[in-house]
Parts: structure tokens; C-alpha cells; sequence
């Protein structure tokens, strides 16, 4: 009513008439504590990307070689995410996520210091099933603790983590190793992950193994949704798709668009950025829309990456495809993950860990398949095709799974 004001408590200056103010509840502090994790893990997995002729010449390897330490990460998170949801279901999830950053942190440190490539491919791998335990887990606690009506925005926060590993993680990773060499990174990431686990140990609440019981025949039941097994697939091939072009976004940039080398962690801030913007909006709007979403993001990314494949010899416009690619190339990712808790029902643990497996299953199909297409004939223009590609198949999932919300409604 025009005139008159309403105190917090709902009640007109008037007095006449209370009025309920809908405010959004305010997530809790664990799930930021969480974001932290998530941005280290995120900076890991995609920094070797920004950085990889560094590593190649230092390691003396070929540039696609190097990149298959972003494939054997993503091989271990596959195996990984369920594995160790599987191991670790009777521990508490605190001491889940402590014990997922500690092997991290262990994992860094040897790849600071290793001299054979081998070695360096190992100590990934074992980062890796780490960081899906540390996945699969917060991705639970994250939607528990903000209840059922914010658990996409609280996804969509901790991937927002992950997204501005992008921003602040990965240009900063490329710069320090411009200044003291690729090594350099690694000893940062190590550092900085030993004070995450401090972090995680005091804020993350505690539980004990048996405040949600469960048992494995339990969480293997729920696995019988099919509208499960439509999210994982729309997972992965969302990620493979923006992560087969990403994955070798330097020599892209470097030699197909001609961006200089000290401009490309511009170029990576500004995917970062739109990253996460991209990621909080969608998850904003994830709880009441996540058909229109599921089905939007990947229509659009895969414009921009054929964009991205053709487009040669101009470094501001392949730029700004690639700002546009952060912004809706894995911004419905938070979205999927939410939709796999929900429709594993009691199985939420493997149902977070199976779609951070299929994200990493799709970017270690992506990747290998970019790195094939990048020693092909047709050269640097294969990644964003492949990309291209893997991109577009998300539709056949997400497409499905509106129909399904749909028909569901309408029953």
C-alpha cells in the first residue's frame, strides 16, 4: 500500500496489516570454506594449461604430451569422485575433505620437485582421486547445509570456487610461471592447500559417520534413475566440449589467433571472469529453471567454440569468443550437479561423485581427442573443432531431461 513503510518483522508503519518480506536465507559460512577447496583444485587441473610449452621444453616433451597431464587428472578424478565416495562412506565428511586436501597438498609437492615425466604423471593422478573426494563430498555438505530450497545456489557458490580458479588461479599460476618457472606454481598450490585444510579442519562442522546412515547396497539403488544417468551424460559432454578447446586455449591463442604470450593471462581473466558470473547466474536461477539452463548454455557454447576453430589471425575477436565461452561454456555446470544429488535420491554421495566423474570423463575424452586433432593436419583449429562436436551432444541429454520435467508436471 502506497504511503506506508514495513518494519523487519512484517508489520505495517501503520500497524494495520503484516506483510511477509521474502528474504533469500543466507548460506552458510561452510559453504564458502568449501569454494576455497574447490578454486585450489579447479586452479590444479586447469593451470597446466596456460602453462604447458613451459613444462614441454623444461620436461622436454612435446606440447600435446604435456597436455596429458590434464588428461591423466582428469582420468583420476574419474575414477576417483565414486571410488572414494565409496571408501569413505562410514567416515565423517570432515575428515573426508582433511584427508583429501592433505594427499593434495603431498601430490604438489612431489610434482614441484619431480625430473621425470612419469613421476609427474602419477603424483596427478593421485591429486586427482583427491580432488573428486573432495568434490563428491562438498558438493553434499554444500547442499544439505543450505536446505532444499537454496541447495543450487550453494552448489552454484562452490562451483563459483572452481570458476574463479579461472580468474585469480590460473592467470596467477601462468604469471608465476613467467617469473620463477612452472615449478613455482606447484609449491604456491601446495602452500596455499596446507592452509585450506587448517581452514576446512576449524570451519567445516563436524559430523559423525553415522549422522546420515547409508550402505553401499543403498547408494548403488539409487542409481536406477534414469533421469540420473541424463544429467551424468549431459555433464559429460558439457565439459568435454569447453574443456577439448580450453585445454590447449595457449596455443590457440598464441599461434592461431596471434595473441602475445604475456597477454594470454589477460585472455584467461576474462574467461574467468565470465566464468563465474556465468556460474552464479545460473545457479541464481538453477532451483526454479533448470530446463531452459541445461539446454541454453549448450546451444550457445556451441556456436562459440565453432566460432573459436575458425576464426584465425585476429587476437581481439578469438579474445572475446573466449571471454563468451567462460561465460556460458560451464555455467550450467552447478545446475547438473544439484539435478544429479537430487535424482539419486538416497545415493546423494555417488550421485555428486558420478558427476564430477562425468565431467572428467568427458574432459579426458575431450582433451585426448583435441590432442590428436592438434598434431593432425589440422592443427590448432581441431581443439575448438572437437570441442565443437562434444559440445552440441549435450542437447540430446538436456533436451530429454526438460521433456521428462515436462511430462512430470504435467501428471
Amino acid at each position: 500500500m502506497r504511503g506506508q513503510t514495513t518494519t523487519e518483522d512484517g508489520v505495517t508503519a501503520a500497524g494495520t496489516k503484516h506483510v511477509k518480506v521474502r528474504r533469500r536465507p543466507r548460506l552458510p559460512l561452510a559453504v564458502y570454506v568449501l569454494a576455497l577447496g574447490t578454486l585450489l583444485m579447479l586452479t590444479s587441473e586447469f593451470v597446466v594449461a596456460g602453462i604447458l610449452p613451459l613444462i614441454a621444453s623444461d620436461m622436454q616433451v612435446s606440447v600435446a604430451q604435456a597436455g596429458s597431464l590434464i588428461t591423466v587428472f582428469a582420468i583420476g578424478m574419474v575414477v576417483g569422485a565414486p571410488l572414494m565416495a565409496m571408501l569413505t562412506i562410514r567416515l565423517s565428511k570432515q575428515l573426508t575433505l582433511v584427508l583429501a586436501l592433505i594427499v593434495f597438498v603431498a601430490g604438489h609437492v612431489v610434482v614441484a620437485l619431480g625430473q621425470d615425466f612419469t613421476l609427474l604423471l602419477a603424483a596427478r593422478f593421485v591429486s586427482a582421486l583427491a580432488t573428486g573426494a573432495f568434490w563428491a563430498v562438498s558438493a553434499v555438505v554444500a547442499t544439505r547445509a543450505a536446505g532444499p530450497s537454496s541447495g543450487a545456489r550453494a552448489v552454484a557458490v562452490v562451483g563459483a570456487g572452481g570458476a574463479l580458479a579461472t580468474v585469480l588461479g590460473v592467470p596467477l599460476g601462468a604469471f608465476v610461471a613467467q617469473v620463477v618457472g612452472w615449478r613455482g606454481t606447484f609449491w604456491a598450490l601446495a602452500a596455499a592447500a596446507s592452509l585450506a585444510t587448517v581452514l576446512v579442519a576449524r570451519l567445516i562442522p563436524h559430523d559423525s559417520p553415522g549422522a546420515h546412515p547409508t550402505s553401499l547396497r543403498a547408494e548403488l539403488t539409487g542409481l536406477r534413475s534414469g533421469r540420473l544417468w541424463l544429467a551424468l551424460a549431459a555433464c559429460a559432454t558439457t565439459c568435454g566440449g569447453v574443456l577439448a578447446a580450453y585445454s590447449y586455449i595457449a596455443p590457440i591463442l598464441i599461434d592461431q589467433a596471434g595473441v602475445t604470450v604475456a597477454h594470454v593471462p589477460l585472455v584467461l581473466t576474462g574467461f574467468g571472469i565470465g566464468s563465474v558470473i556465468g556460474t552464479l547466474l545460473a545457479g541464481r536461477f538453477g532451483d526454479a529453471h533448470p530446463g531452459p539452463i541445461t539446454i541454453v548454455t549448450p546451444a550457445v557454447t556451441t556456436v562459440l567454440l565453432l566460432a573459436i576453430s575458425l576464426v584465425s589471425g585476429s587476437p581481439w575477436l578469438t579474445s572475446a569468443l573466449v571471454v563468451l565461452l567462460g561465460l556460458f561454456g560451464l555455467s550450467a555446470n552447478s545446475v547438473l550437479i544439484h539435478l544429479a544429488v537430487r535424482f539419486a535420491g538416497k545415493a546423494a554421495t555417488l550421485g555428486s561423485a558420478l558427476s564430477v566423474s562425468a565431467f572428467n570423463a568427458g574432459t579426458a575424452v575431450g582433451t585426448a581427442f583435441a590432442g590428436a586433432a592438434l598434431v593432425s593436419p589440422l592443427g590448432t583449429r581441431g581443439p575448438g573443432l572437437v570441442g565443437t562436436i562434444i559440445a552440441a551432444l549435450t542437447l540430446i541429454p538436456a533436451a530429454a531431461l526438460a521433456l521428462a520435467r515436462r511430462r512430470r508436471a504435467a501428471q
